[in-house]
């Protein structure tokens, strides 16, 4: 059993920043790859960023494109924790954001087994 949970959402205004962490509990293997997601108002659950959490290549990321450049994800093992900085953030990054935890990096969200409830973030214009 895998537990996730997100903290740190919250209302911005255009411009803003937020922290965004994931704090995971239970059998979590160095195998492991942690990623976030979010998910606007009827709109699809859309791939946000990745972290490696193996050893081979434990501190790997992948970011969407929309996202490259403002978000920094990051991880810290020993507190079996991600974090997502997020910068200048727009409208467009108005979501509930969810963090993932799989067998391998991936932008599918079927390849993560585990997921947090999420946290919200809104931009306000």
């Amino acid at each position: 059993q895998v537990q996730l949970d997100e903290s740190g959402g919250g209302l911005v205004q255009d411009g803003g920043s937020l922290r965004l962490s994931c704090k995971a509990s239970g059998h979590i293997s160095n195998t492991v790859d942690m990623a976030w997601f979010r998910q606007a108002p009827g709109k699809e659950r859309e791939f946000v960023a990745s972290v490696s959490m193996r050893s081979r290549t434990a501190g790997d990321t992948v970011y969407a494109n929309s996202v490259k450049g403002r978000f920094t994800v990051s991880r810290a093992n020993a507190a079996r924790t991600i974090d997502l900085q997020m910068n200048s953030l727009q409208s467009e990054d108005t979501g509930l954001y969810f963090c993932a935890a799989g067998p391998y990096g991936s932008n599918l969200r079927r390849i993560y087994a585990y997921w947090g409830q999420g946290t919200q973030v809104t931009v306000s214009s």
